[in-house]
């Protein structure tokens, strides 16, 4: 079977050959314009293809004899073309003829044919006695096509130009395209169903994979005739895998017979050739099954090229080639094929540069610049087996090739054979360029220097730095073996910073040794000494190598001059220990330093020298303030512990970056932000970590070494060595990482004065603690402490007072005897004689009075509702306790400066009195509540009454003259008041009682005083409130509403201090003041309905009486006491609030119960609330920040409630359903 490429298939025409050769130029040209779709069994896609023919004269002898089903020389379809319209002639000639026709056609089994009638209108003008045009048609369909009438068909003046002959010649060729596309389906079914079962013998004796081979590529020439070059690639590429299948089950041990004629010697290593469309020689040779493995390869990836070709996909053609040449080398071994030593060097050289070649013949320099990355691992092959070529024939050698060298470089070239006539006139063809780099050693250094040059360029041009630097290192070994390190020390360089990086320890291993033998031939003794002492320590290498280097180090050890070699390759840093643990001492003082350092060397080593530098930084704003922080650094974090001790990992650069030891890169960290692209918000926020792919990589067991400890001892006068000395041979650590340092601080002397309880309380001897850090400053004899003394608070002492020294560390160093005198204004402490950075520590009795009256603050509310607002008052909001502070000013020796300590002082009792009514007499009532955490003993409570020319008589009820008062307990005392005429105005009253801590040990002695004074007020007004039921009830109802009337009563006239404090206006001579009322509810048993609250206008005058009249509505039924019912002043914007004594400390009740009603519900019960209408001054409609007119809560007993404790009875409402109980 022959084929070229650009073959059509055949198409066979019989009958009048002048008449197709008139139609063969336009037939040829308009069959494929038209697409046809091509629909295949065993459910492949359809395809749109265009149809081509190749139209060939009728001759029995081509047609396909018995058995042979070759599809290259197969005519898919045969026409018979006559133009005949005379019925005399068509039996006279033109039957016969297409019965022999029909009858050859039987004959061969070939049952795809089409009879072309052509009609012209020339030939009917001739002829008269013609019959009409459908009469030879018709007795040719009758004659010949009795069951398929449509293999007839009429071509009317297929050469007019007129929309008759071109429907005619439209509807020929779709008949012509459907049958050629009938007959290709159907041949080439039959013929895959052939080739299938062919293929299903391989296991059977006999059968040849050579045979098989041209079977399946006469369907891949089908498929590319028909320019179906996908499924034409498809044919190659099953080729390809099923030889490489038996070539995978031969290295197996599963050989096939047939491979054997593949297992013959390689006597020629030409290359791969891909200028031709098809190789015939190598085909012939695959055909008489003489081909030997390198053959056939390449001749079937030369195929696969040419299609590849012509899909447009030159960049699998690289990509293929690179695997077809080491898939090759392998296969060679596994069939273990004798090859010349260094023919298949040539082969893959002279392959990589044809496939490279090809490449750029199709594609232009643009194209081949962008896609260097699919062609830069054939020059990278190609370099390297030009350099194995050159080792091999004795190029690189630094004397030159010898004679046996010479000879290997004749064989060689003798196996590429002549040139090809494709290349012969190219002056860079792949076989000029072998020929010329294995003629002469310039030559070779020349072109492999060029190709080594282009790959490099090419691999950082697409950015592989670490490719490109692998054949840079390639480079160094070349120049080494030249005899020339000056060349290869960079290459060399390059790369072992590239492997340190990336901690490729066994490259970093190698590179090191090629790198210590270049510094030794360039005399570079410092580098080779350092790279030697890298070696020494590294694992990777055996223990007599390790002993080698290291001998280096001790030979130049014993010689001078001294050499300085960083010490990360001699030794490691392992771990550091700070005594004392914080790192942090004062001047002066000694700090103990232990070192722990391994060595690396494969021999015990003898140090003659290790010193360590400090570097001195100078910070500002005292070290005492930064000893966490240096603490943190030094002994606490991810390598510290917390005895001061840092630990140094065995991958940190100090422990010696590169000793083949896989080292843990820093963590390279970067902030990843996520915005809105809208408004560029902020969505979300993370951290990415940049070098996780060498944080995530498996490290290697760390290595046993020999570890020794050394104590040093720092101190501020250190001399700058950094050194660890074997001989001359300095080992120096330029730095350490993590950092560590110790602080050596400088500091100002300091006192303070703290409580030696959690809270000092007013009124008792309470000590306090004084505490002075000398830091810099040595206490002198005769120096002393000068409190300024205060009456509020004097200074306790005694005879017997001792002070304590202790050392910066917290050791007890002494006691020394204190000195304490007392003037009228100043308090002398003489200290006893202290070194520098001690603390001297002493105590001392204080005593802080509590003032008669403590501070009590305005209860004042705006008319709407709003807490007007105070400074912050002394009290405790947790405990309410009050607080006093007391500064105290020090004249300290060191200092020109008084220094000013605030000490704070609680009072543990809260007094409260309050005035109780049982009809005409009066009681004084103080409740005394410890707010402290103390228990103290209460004695001779007494109640005076500070203007004795009152004649008022307080009687006593207190039966106890000594009471204990535990915490948060409450003490009641209670007299009565007797006046002879009538009750004072006013009435200046003084409670007095002694009390002492319960655990005191010296009961008398330790009582101290306790005094609250405050004062009572006359009543002003009595408020009285009735309840009444509805119309017709005789008794208040659950849900009825009930009148509630208010009277309010002026009890006397004001007097003139009192005139001049209240508020008060006059029109037409009525002098009136303005009072505020509220009616609220707390315990929920009322609802008011309507209006609450209310400012009304009182008469100053006695006897004058309002009334106010509201509904209210009971909730529950039973016994429900009144609602609460306040009274206030109402002073406008502009009043002076005027001082009021202790608002929450008093009421006035006409019953003993109420005892226990105190003052701090007032804020509740004088709160305005919404629920009717105010005045207007009191609505919520004025805005916040106006001046607004003010409540004022009137003094203890200025109002008297009549029905303070009242209740009145409320029945249920009247149940009228009707409920049925049976009982059984």
């Amino acid at each position: 079977v022959s084929w070229r490429a650009g073959s059509l298939p055949p198409v066979m025409c019989a009958g009048d050959q002048s008449l197709f050769t008139s139609l063969y130029t336009s037939l040829a040209q308009q069959l494929p314009k038209e697409p046809m779709e091509w629909r295949r069994s065993y459910g492949r896609a359809p395809k749109m293809i265009h149809l081509e023919a190749n139209f060939v004269q009728f001759k029995e002898e081509l047609l396909p004899k018995d058995g042979n089903r070759a599809l290259l020389t197969f005519p898919f379809l045969h026409i018979y073309w006559t133009d005949c319209c005379d019925t005399e002639m068509y039996k006279a000639s033109v039957k016969d003829d297409m019965l022999r026709w029909q009858s050859t056609l039987r004959l061969h089994g070939s049952v795809d044919w089409l009879i072309v009638v052509v009609e012209s209108e020339a030939k009917k003008k001739n002829k008269t006695n013609i019959l009409p045009r459908t009469s030879i048609v018709d007795k040719i369909r009758n004659d010949f096509c009795n069951k398929q009438s449509d293999r007839c068909v009429v071509l009317s003046d297929p050469l007019k130009e007129s929309s008759r002959s071109q429907d005619s010649w439209n509807s020929f060729l779709t008949k012509l395209r459907t049958l050629l596309l009938m007959s290709f389906t159907k041949n080439l079914g039959r013929f895959e169903d052939d080739m299938r079962t062919l293929r299903e013998k391989r296991t059977e004796p006999g059968w040849s994979f050579c045979d098989y081979f041209m079977v399946q590529e006469e369907l891949a020439f089908v498929f590319e005739m028909l320019q179906q070059f996908e499924d034409a690639l498809v044919q190659y590429d099953e080729l390809d895998a099923l030889f490489t299948q038996y070539v995978l089950n031969f290295g197996a041990g599963d050989g096939a017979n047939w491979l054997g004629s593949f297992c013959a010697p390689v006597k020629r290593w030409s290359g791969l050739l891909l200028r031709r469309p098809i190789d015939m020689e190598k085909r012939e040779l695959i055909q008489r099954g003489e081909a030997n493995l390198l053959d056939l390869r390449s001749y079937l990836f030369s195929r696969q090229c040419t299609l590849l070709i012509f899909l447009q996909r030159p960049w699998e053609v690289t990509q293929r080639a690179l695997e077809l040449l080491h898939n090759c080398v392998q296969e060679l071994r596994l069939l273990e094929v004798s090859v010349v030593q260094g023919a298949l060097d040539c082969w893959v050289f002279l392959s990589c540069l044809e496939v490279l070649h090809r490449i750029e013949g199709c594609c232009d320099r643009a194209q081949l610049e962008a896609n260097c990355s699919h062609t830069v691992g054939l020059w990278t092959y190609a370099t390297e087996k030009l350099k194995s070529l050159g080792y091999l024939c004795g190029l690189v050698a630094e004397k030159g090739p010898t004679s046996e060298d010479l000879n290997r470089t004749v064989d060689l070239l003798a196996g590429l054979g002549e040139e090809r006539p494709e290349t012969v006139n190219s002056l860079q063809s792949p076989y000029k360029k072998l020929n010329e780099a294995l003629s002469s050693v310039e030559a070779f250094e020349k072109h492999y220097l060029e190709l080594s040059q282009a790959a490099m360029e090419m691999y950082r041009a697409i950015g592989r730095m670490r490719s490109s630097r692998l054949i840079g290192k390639s480079l160094a070994e070349f120049y080494m073996k030249k005899g020339d390190p000056e060349r290869a020390e960079g290459f060399l360089d390059d790369s072992l910073r590239s492997y340190v990086a990336e901690g490729w320890s066994l490259q970093v291993t190698h590179t090191r040794k090629q790198m210590a033998e270049c510094q030794k031939l360039l005399q570079q003794t410092e580098d080779y000494l350092q790279t030697s002492a890298l070696l020494a320590g590294d694992a990777n290498l055996t223990e007599e190598e390790r002993k080698h280097f290291y001998q280096v180090i001790l030979t130049f050890a014993s010689q001078p001059p001294t050499v300085a070699l960083s010490m990360a390759a001699f030794a490691q840093l392992r771990q550091m220990q700070f005594s004392p643990p914080g790192a942090v001492v004062h001047v002066g003082a000694a700090l103990q330093l232990e070192l722990r350092v391994r060595c690396l060397m494969p021999v015990a080593v003898q140090v003659e020298q290790l010193a360590a530098t400090l570097h001195f930084s100078l910070e500002q704003g005292g070290a005492r303030g930064r000893a966490g922080g240096t603490q943190r650094r030094t002994g606490q974090g991810p390598q510290g512990q917390g005895d001061g001790v840092v630990l140094f990992p065995q991958g940190s650069p100090l422990a010696g970056a590169g000793m083949g030891a896989s080292l843990p890169p820093a963590l390279e960290l970067y902030e990843m932000q996520d915005r809105s692209p809208s408004d560029s918000s902020l969505n979300s926020t993370g951290v990415v970590c940049k070098n996780m792919h060498l944080l995530l990589r498996r490290h290697d067991s760390s290595r046993s070494s020999v570890t020794f400890s050394l104590l040093v001892g720092l101190s501020s006068d250190l001399p700058p060595l950094s050194t660890l000395s074997v001989g001359r041979v300095q080992f120096v650590q330029s730095h350490i990482y993590p950092v560590v340092q110790y602080e050596v601080y400088s500091q100002e002397p300091q006192l303070t004065i703290e409580p030696l309880s959690d809270n000092l309380l007013a009124g008792i001897p309470q000590k306090v603690k004084f505490t002075i850090a000398t830091g810099h400053y040595s206490v002198k004899k005769g120096d002393a402490l000068q409190l300024s003394n205060t009456d509020s608070m004097p200074i306790l002492h005694s005879s017997c007072c001792s002070a304590t020294i202790l050392s910066s560390t917290g050791e007890l160093v002494g006691e020394r005897a204190l000195s304490v005198q007392s003037s009228e204004k100043v308090t002398s402490i003489s200290l006893p004689p202290t070194p520098p950075y001690h603390t001297l520590e002493f105590q001392l009795e204080v005593l802080c009075h509590i003032p008669p009256t403590p501070f009590k603050p305005d209860i004042e509310r705006l008319t709407n509702g709003e807490v007007r607002h105070r400074p912050k008052n002394h009290s405790q909001a947790d405990s309410g306790m009050i607080h006093i502070d007391q500064k105290v000013s020090i004249d300290c020796p060191w200092s020109i400066y008084s220094t000013l300590i605030s000490l704070t002082f609680y009072v543990p009792f809260k007094a409260k009195h309050s005035i109780l009514s049982a009809g005409k007499r009066k009681y004084i009532q103080v409740c005394l509540q410890n707010v402290s955490d103390t228990n103290f003993h209460l004695v001779d409570p007494v109640l005076t009454e500070r203007q004795p020319t009152i004649p008022v008589e307080l009687l006593s009820f207190n039966a106890k003259t000594q009471q204990t008062v535990c915490s948060q307990q409450s003490v009641f005392c209670l007299w009565e008041m007797r006046w002879v005429k009538h009750l004072p105005l006013c009435l200046q009253c003084a409670f007095s009682a002694s009390f002492a801590p319960v655990s005191a040990s010296d009961a008398h002695t330790a009582f101290k005083p306790y005094r609250y004074e405050f004062q009572l007020d006359r009543t002003l007004y009595s408020l009285k409130a009735e309840i009444l039921p509805s119309s017709g009830d005789q008794h208040c109802r659950t849900g009825a509403l009930c009148g509630l009337e208010v009277s309010i009563t002026r009890q006397a006239e004001p007097s003139e201090t009192e005139g001049e404090e209240e508020e008060s206006t006059e029109i037409e001579g009525l002098r009136t003041t303005k009072l505020m009322y509220e009616v609220v509810d707390n315990s929920s048993n009322w609802a008011v309905c309507g209006k609450s609250t209310g400012v009304v206008s009182m008469p100053v005058a006695a006897s004058a009486t309002h009334r106010v009249q509201m509904e209210v509505m009971p909730l529950f039924a039973g016994h429900l006491p009144f609602p609460n019912i306040k009274v206030f002043k109402y002073l406008p914007h502009s009043a002076v609030p005027a001082i009021q004594p202790d608002t929450d400390s008093c009421l006035e009740n006409d019953t003993m119960s109420l005892l226990d009603k105190g003052l701090d519900d007032q804020g509740d019960t004088a709160s305005i609330r919404s629920r009717g209408s105010i005045h207007s001054v009191g609505s919520g409609e004025q805005q916040r920040g106006l001046p607004m007119p003010r409540l004022e809560p009137f003094s203890p007993g200025q109002v008297f409630y009549w029905s303070q404790g009242r209740q009145v009875l409320v029945l249920p409402v009247t149940d009228d359903h009707v409920m049925e109980v049976n009982v059984t």
